[in-house]
Order: structure tokens, then sequence, then C-alpha cells
């Protein structure tokens, strides 16, 4: 006799899949897992240098709730699409609903390269703040060579992320909760001690100043440096703010999907937001030592360093490191919830591995293939441009995991909007609102993808005197190559074969994918 099926299981074979996923996570661990992969402790940490050095002050007190309200735009309209279609391969199998098969092809690889890169990122970020902890107890460890080392911890971290998702499912929702309070309680007691740690802060009025401290435009404040220069730094928020999308993807893991999904998406853009603006104007104040700050790039460390004693600072550099490490094992989740789903429907080589469950219902081999890959493509980063301890290629890892999701994002909200009233809502829903907040969702991320393709060095402008390799941004060689590759494999091949998402249940019952 055939199991009853909730009305969760029951929505998902309307879509076209059967349960095979353990629905396990509440509303509350659905919003955890977006609200730990922003993570303020990450983003906020790890890329405070660019916007430091590319705007200074004003890319933080006015840019980050400017392009906080954008990217909040964008998670309503997504929210509006994971109500409608709550599974597991989210954004893509959306585009492929509202579009088509060639819709669903681009925005499912954009998609999977952006999760494997902001995996990859956030999980370097981790090591950069570890390596840093570790030699404030260890001087032999402090002297040694920084970028091997942080290269070396980043595996670690990441074998230990795929470890803690591939044999610790059950505990994986519960940790996603023990992760939102220590980002909640971590960034509020990393305030705290901003505020009554240093010996003196900055005044309002150092909130609005600007710094150039990018190369380009001579160091002045002209045209460059609002047309370039500033929103460069921009990419501070719109990285930091990004991976809501992980709501969609353990969808058919959570309970109520259809509402508590579309509920934790936008929160989790919306409480990060302000939580994130509190903690970075707490660096601002605190950052007194402007010269101390830029003799180090603009790392964020400097701040802690040169306004607080040794024991305070290293709080800040400890709890951090811990906030991104939740962060990083969210990230592995998300990214191979969409690996699964993806290879669920025959798109990626191999499709029948990644796609595989365990005795426990995890994706084990996609855990293991995302985190190989999110190494491979951070091996750039054991070489750092001469006179610099950060090198470009984690920021070129950043800008692809930013151009990578937001152009996934793009896609099924364009789609969206071309739909018009063809569309059938779920229980949460824009309504009327839709046209207008979809095309202002459109319009910016068109805009963002294509500064973060920019260089982000002068040195790493092609015919540029001091032009060297270890400065390129090689995050349009890396988008492009993917977007030339999939585009062709379309043409060539996949047009013939691929149909987009492939029911796995029918009218009559159960029934296996196509080969």
């Amino acid at each position: 006799m055939a199991q009853a099926l909730d009305d969760d299981a029951k929505r998902l074979a309307e879509l076209g899949y059967k349960q095979e996923l353990a629905r396990t996570w509440s509303g509350f661990s659905n919003f955890a897992i977006s609200f730990s992969i922003i993570s303020i402790l990450a983003g906020c940490f790890t890329t405070f240098s660019q916007a430091w050095n590319n705007g200074g002050p004003l890319a933080i007190s006015i840019g980050w709730p400017l392009i906080s309200a954008f990217i909040l735009i964008i998670g309503f309209c997504m929210a509006e699409l994971v109500s409608a279609y709550p599974t597991a391969g989210g954004i893509y199998w959306w585009a492929a609903k509202l579009g088509g098969p060639v819709h669903g092809w681009f925005t499912g690889w954009l998609n999977l390269i952006g999760l494997i890169a902001v995996t990859a990122s956030v999980d370097y970020g981790c090591a950069t703040f570890l390596n840093i902890t570790i030699g404030r107890f260890s001087d032999s460890w402090a002297n040694g060579n920084a970028l091997h080392q942080t290269f070396l911890l980043f595996a670690i971290v990441l074998v230990l992320h795929a470890l803690i998702n591939i044999f610790s499912h059950r505990l994986i929702s519960l940790l996603q909760n023990v992760s939102v309070w220590w980002h909640v309680f971590g960034a509020a007691a990393v305030v705290l001690i901003l505020i009554f740690g240093p010996s003196k802060h900055q005044d309002v009025g150092f909130l609005f100043e600007t710094f150039n401290n990018s190369g380009f435009g001579d160091g002045d404040s002209g045209p460059t440096f609002w047309l370039y220069v500033l929103p460069l730094g921009f990419l501070l928020t719109q990285y930091t703010i990004t991976g809501f999308d992980a709501c969609a993807h353990v969808s058919e893991e959570t309970h109520g999907a259809a509402r508590t999904a579309a509920k934790g998406l936008w929160q989790s853009i919306f409480y990060s937001a302000i939580g994130g603006w509190v903690l970075l104007l707490s660096f601002l104040f605190a950052a007194t030592n402007v010269d101390a700050v830029n003799a180090e790039g603009g790392f964020v460390g400097a701040i802690f360093t040169s306004s607080l004693s040794s024991t305070l600072a290293t709080v800040i550099f400890g709890i951090s490191t811990i906030g991104q490490f939740f962060c990083g094992m969210s990230c592995v989740t998300s990214m191979s919830r969409m690996t699964y789903a993806f290879s669920r429907d025959g798109a990626v080589p191999g499709w029948r591995l990644w796609s595989k469950v365990d005795r426990n219902r995890t994706p084990v081999n996609a855990i293991i293939a995302g985190c190989g890959v999110a190494l491979l493509i951070t091996l750039p980063a054991l070489y750092a441009p001469e006179g610099t301890t950060t090198p470009v290629a984690f920021l070129a890892v950043v800008s692809i995991a930013v151009i990578g999701l937001y152009l996934a994002f793009l896609i099924p909200i364009w789609l969206r909007l071309r739909a018009g009233d063809s569309f059938q809502p779920g229980p949460w829903t824009l309504g009327r609102k839709y046209k207008v907040l979809s095309w202002i969702a459109v319009v910016e991320i068109a805009i963002i993808s294509i500064y973060f393709i920019l260089p982000i060095a002068p040195a790493g402008v092609p015919g540029n005197k001091d032009f060297a390799w270890t400065s390129v941004n090689y995050a349009p060689i890396a988008v492009g190559a993917v977007l030339i590759g999939i585009a062709l494999w379309w043409h060539l091949s996949a047009k013939h074969w691929f149909a987009g998402p492939r029911r796995t249940v029918d009218d009559a019952g159960d029934r296996e994918p196509v080969a």
C-alpha cells in the first residue's frame, strides 16, 4: 500500500519529483542556512579592504545600505519564485519551467559555478583568519610562509566541511541553528569590544570620507573615482549578501517549504543587511590609525591590532574564524544540493554518480566533487603580487562567485517578468509589485556583473607598464570560458538530449529518469 504523502511531498510530486532527501528541516533551519552563508562574520571581514581601498568609509556608510536595498529587492523576486516552485534545483528549475531547457541549462551552470566559487572564497577566507589566529599564539607559525600556510589550512577546512556534510547529516540543521546564534551574539560581542575597547574613536564625519587607494585615477576623487573606483568598493556588500538561494536548494528538506523557504530567503537578507551595517560602522569608528590600516592594504585586522589590546584583537579574530567556519559548512550543503539536483536531471557529466544518495539520503558524491573543484579553482592563490599579502586570486574567486550567482538569479527573474499574469504564484507573492521590483533587480544585476569583471588593480590592466599576471582579475576569463563552453556544448550536443527537469514521478507512480 502506497505511503500517504504529506503536503510538501505532494507538492514536490506535482513538480515532478519523489521525496528522496530527508525532510527534517524547520522553517528556522531553512532561514538559518542562508543567514549563515551570507555570514556577516565572513564577508564583512574578508572583503573589507575592497571597500576601504575603493571608496573608503563612504563605500560602507552609504554604499552598504544602498546596495543592500537592491539585493533585498532581488530577494523579494526570488522569494516569490521559491514559493511557487520549492525544489532543490532552485533557480535552475524556475528558469527551465518559465523559459525552457536552454534557460535552465545556462542558469544551472551559472548557479553551480557560483556556488562552488562562493564555497572556495568563504573557506579560503576562513583559512586566512585561522592562519592569523594561530600566528597570534605561535611566533614560529607567524613567521612562516603565509600563502602556503593559508592554502594548507584552506584544504583542511574544505575536507572538514565535506566530512561534516557527509557523516553528520542529522546534525547539519542543528548546526545551522547554532550558526545563527553564533553570528548574532558573535557580531554583538565584536561591536561591544570595538565600542568599549579602544581608547578613542573616529567622529561621525569620518563615515563620509573618501579614500582612493586603488591606484586608479591618481588617488583623487574625480570622475574615475565615482564611476569606476567606488563601484568596485561595492563588491564588499554584493559578495557578503549572496548565497541566499540556499533556502531554495534545501526546500525539499524543509517543512512547509512554499511559505517558510520564501520567508527565510528575504528575511536572511534583511537581518544580515542590518547586522552587517552595524558591524561595519563599528569597524570604521574604531579605525583611528588610518595609516596603519593603509600600510596593511586595508586589511580589517589592522583596525583591531592598532586600536585594541592583543587579547581583545585575538578574541575578534577567533569569533570571525568560527563564524566563517559555520558559513563554509553551509556553503558546502547548498552547493552539494544544487549539484545533486542538476545531476538528477542529467545535465552534469557523470550525472548518475553525482545524483546518488547514500543510505542516510545524503548526496555524498556531489559533496566530494564540489569541494574538489573548489580547491582546484583556488590554486592561483598560492601566488600574490610582489609586496602584497592578499592574492588577487582571492578577489577573483569572489568576483566569480558574485557574477555566477547573480547572473543565475537574473535569468528566472527576467523570465517571471516576461511571463506576466500567466505565472501561477505560490502562497507568498508580490502581487502587482512584481513588475517594478523585477525590473530593478534585472538592471542592478546587469550593472554589477559588468563592474566585477573589470581589473581590480592597475597592474592587472593589459598594456600597463607594470602589468603582472598575479594581479589579473581572472573572473572574466573564467566566467567567459565557462559561458562559451556551455554555449558550445548546448549547440553542439545538449540541445539534442537535455530537456530540462526530468520527472521522477508521474500519475501512474514512480519511475526513474530516462537515460
